[in-house]
């Protein structure tokens, strides 16, 4: 069931999760998705891609949303500044120690039993991830098979976790009890594994970085999500927190709004609609 409600004027600032909500089940943005999103830029609205996907992923990043101010990486570890697209300026760089996270992955073994667990390291172009080759991972030509030790030398950006027995939810739910936040913090995006980031790492508290940059408070913020690791960012948000129909049920049950879902342009949908208030 798609929802709606009005409000009066309109945000200041717009942040969009990209893959499940702005992009397509066939990993694409449409034409009209992009004509909107240019449309909202020159109406004079910063936007902000906020993605779980890494560093490494810039460039398809940047394609998927081209008109983009500033991006929200790693799940909110990594904030970039693209004002000047010649010269994108880091404004975050949150990482996790490699023994940290080591130990955070035993902790939850002696727990469940095995994991299969990839780790996010580079942010150099299309880096490979290190870790255990699995048929659960969607994309099995990024993953360079590495075994734990040697993939978790030095810093890293996140690391992913994987059971047979549990689903993503069901493992989250382990994880956060036998994890401390102020370790690690858990989410899941949709890709059947966990996700292990650096401690006050989250979509929310990448936001407030680029908030903070523009002088905005997050009543000011309208966004668009569709998995968990999304809800941080609905619970800061205060101008409006939008789902596209195929998100998540926690997604579905905090939003203010449903919109379409990402394979009928449900963004650009509720966007154009917006602006022709």
């Amino acid at each position: 069931m798609i929802r709606h409600q009005t409000r009066p004027g309109l945000p200041k600032l717009i942040a969009t999760d990209l893959d499940g909500t702005l992009v397509r089940s066939d990993d694409t943005v449409s034409a009209y998705t992009l004509e909107v999103l240019a449309r909202v830029k020159a109406a004079g609205i910063p936007i902000v891609g906020a993605t779980g996907r890494g560093p490494r992923l810039i460039e398809l990043v940047r394609t998927d949303i081209p008109t983009a101010d500033f991006l929200v990486m790693g799940g909110g570890s990594r904030v970039i500044d693209l004002t000047d697209p010649d010269v994108p300026l880091v404004l975050r760089d949150e990482r996790l120690d490699g023994d940290v996270l080591a130990e955070l992955l035993a902790t939850l073994e002696r727990e469940i039993g095995p994991l299969s667990v990839l780790v996010e390291a580079s942010d150099e172009p299309r880096s490979p991830l290190w870790g255990d080759v699995h048929p659960a991972w969607r994309y099995p030509e990024v993953v360079e098979a590495r075994v734990r030790a040697e993939a978790l030398v030095g810093r890293v950006i996140k690391g992913f976790a994987y059971h047979d027995s549990y689903d993503a939810d069901q493992l989250v739910e382990v994880a956060r009890r036998l994890i401390d936040p102020s370790i690690a913090t858990v989410t899941q995006a949709g890709l059947g594994y966990i996700e292990i980031c650096p401690p006050g790492v989250d979509k929310a508290t990448g936001l407030s970085v680029v908030a903070q940059v523009l002088g905005m408070d997050p009543a000011d913020v309208l966004v668009f999500g569709d998995m968990p690791n999304d809800l941080p960012m609905f619970d800061w948000a205060g101008f409006g927190r939008v789902a596209v129909a195929n998100a998540h049920p926690q997604v579905l049950a905090v939003a203010d709004e449903v919109t379409g879902s990402n394979d009928a342009d449900g963004v650009a949908v509720y966007l154009d609609a917006m602006l022709s208030a």
